[in-house]
């Protein structure tokens, strides 16, 4: 299981990346990659290409994770912006961040077009669009700070979709792209199985661990894997207790998509400057009709269950800008991680030499896999990469402290619900789809009622770092706020940091009666 089995279900989801048994043997490899979401098959798929013998294992179907519940935008333009990246890792470390983006993006339209992968693969423009709330010198500073930085960027008139009347400038950011993104896996996957690499779904890593200069990869079932190297491409790293995961923070964030005339919309990637933002793209449906997806309205992990809420909060926004919007075909919300200083990690493990992890997607996970593809492979390669301390996942937070402590103040805040819940007798009362944290003496419980009116109870501590679990009736999964571990309702662990399943715990005597 994994996060393809919470209960939304999104536009890619459709599509079958690969066909992969479960691992039911020990065996070796120069490389194993946990993980097969962007991240994991692009760096399998480049160290493949130079001769190397991978295997990739995916505690679900292959390709089937968070990577199934983006919008796939491929954008040189920051989440957050280039100035404020300068701000607090200067300028060389933006410039070669611009550098790695472009190069990515130049490495998707080859891969796509060198192994004819059908995924709807275009060049775009990008339109950063200021929102009439927000001030016109917030567009001023990142126009400024691009040209100085010798990034590409046009001050225009936007397009339509973000006002509803009247001329609202945005920044244009030439060769962008979009794609589907499963499309893409299944070629990526097709490509690696033609090289000969291993495929294992249904196949949940317990340990890693290196022994006589053999790094050895254990799962559920007691298999093994014994490589050179391995990478965790775990969208968050099961591989780290603290280092990665106090420098980033999990946020939820929506999208839906929804029918449109062909020709309605230019076909581009679109940004507000809200913050939350809005996010915008189309995706070919025919040739009467595209579908259009918008995303936004986001959250901080397990610190809201209102995601019926939030998506009809889209819906309205799209409705008012759109008007020639059709029916919505799918709803749908994922997660993505924030680093705090704007830039994923990509690279060397803290601390290992033969361990790699690649995490803190922020909004642009595909195009920060597409970069681990090629960042991973040169150092396994070579043991070099001209973008290896942009990306480095031992650096230090110097600066932007201030987020780096609020964020880190959600376990602290955590930590004090064990003293509040309602009573376990209260679960009796949950209807199907329901989820509440209760107590019984000192146990902290997450009670759930599954849709098919069976109960759960469980241990409300997570397992990774032991925060408590919130409900989110929207996924009927339980989310973890401090860093973004999820868990369905039977407790088992759908999305790391966390691996282990939420503990048991025994139903009470009066419980039973009341069943």
């Amino acid at each position: 299981m994994n996060v393809r089995d919470e209960y939304t279900r999104s536009l890619w989801m459709d599509v079958s990346v690969a066909d992969a048994p479960a691992l039911s043997r020990t065996v070796g490899v120069d490389v194993v990659v946990i993980g097969s979401g962007i991240a994991g098959l692009s760096v399998a798929y480049e160290l493949a290409c130079h001769g190397r013998s991978v295997a990739v294992l995916d505690r679900g179907g292959i390709g089937s994770g968070m990577t199934a519940r983006t919008t796939a935008h491929l954008a040189t333009a920051l989440d957050d912006g280039y100035g404020e990246l300068v701000r607090v890792r200067g300028p060389d470390c933006a410039r070669h961040y611009y550098q790695s983006v472009e190069a990515a993006i130049d490495r998707a339209e080859a891969i796509q077009r060198d192994e004819h992968i059908d995924c709807d693969f275009r060049r775009v423009d990008g339109y950063w669009v200021q929102a009439p709330e927000t001030p016109a010198s917030e567009l001023d500073e990142e126009l400024d700070c691009c040209r100085k930085l010798g990034i590409p960027v046009e001050d225009c008139a936007e397009p339509t979709v973000f006002h509803s009347g009247g001329v609202v400038r945005s920044l244009r950011f030439s060769r962008q792209a979009r794609l589907h993104p499963t499309r893409y896996l299944a070629g990526l996957a097709g490509a690696l199985q033609r090289r000969g690499a291993q495929l294992y779904g249904d196949t949940c890593v317990e340990s890693i661990r290196q022994e006589r200069g053999d790094m050895i990869v254990t799962t559920a079932s007691g298999y093994e894997v014994h490589a050179a190297d391995v990478v965790v491409a775990t969208n968050s790293p099961v591989n780290v207790q603290v280092a990665i995961h106090t420098k980033q923070a999990p946020y939820r964030t929506y999208a839906l998509a929804a029918k449109i005339p062909a020709g309605a919309l230019e076909d581009a990637l679109y940004w507000d400057t809200l913050d939350p933002y809005h996010y915008v793209r189309l995706q070919p449906l025919s040739a009467e009709e595209d579908l259009v997806i918008i995303g936004g309205e986001d959250h901080k992990s397990g610190e809201a269950d209102d995601g019926a809420q939030r998506l009809a909060a889209l819906e309205r926004w799209a409705r008012e800008r759109l008007p020639a919007l059709r029916e919505v075909t799918h709803r749908w919300s994922g997660q993505v991680l924030e680093p705090s200083d704007f830039v994923g990690f990509i690279g060397r493990s803290p601390g290992e030499e033969h361990l790699f992890i690649v995490s803190g997607d922020s909004g642009q996970g595909i195009t920060n896999g597409l970069v681990a593809g090629m960042l991973i492979a040169d150092l396994v390669m070579t043991g070099a990469s001209p973008w290896e301390d942009v990306y480095a996942p031992a650096r230090k937070i110097q600066k932007n402290i201030g987020e780096f402590i609020s964020e880190n103040i959600t376990p602290l805040k955590n930590f004090a619900e064990y003293l509040t819940a309602s009573e376990i007798a209260g679960v009796e009362h949950l209807r199907p789809g329901e989820g509440r944290l209760v107590r019984s003496g000192l146990k902290k419980i997450a009670a759930c009622r599954d849709r098919n009116g069976h109960l759960h109870l469980h241990s409300a501590s997570c397992t990774h770092l032991g925060c408590v679990v919130h409900w989110n009736a929207l996924e009927q999964c339980w989310d973890c706020p401090c860093h973004g571990s999820q868990f369905a309702p039977d407790g088992t662990a759908l999305n790391g940091p966390a691996v282990s399943p939420l503990g048991d715990i025994e139903k009470p005597a009066n419980l039973e009666a009341a069943e």
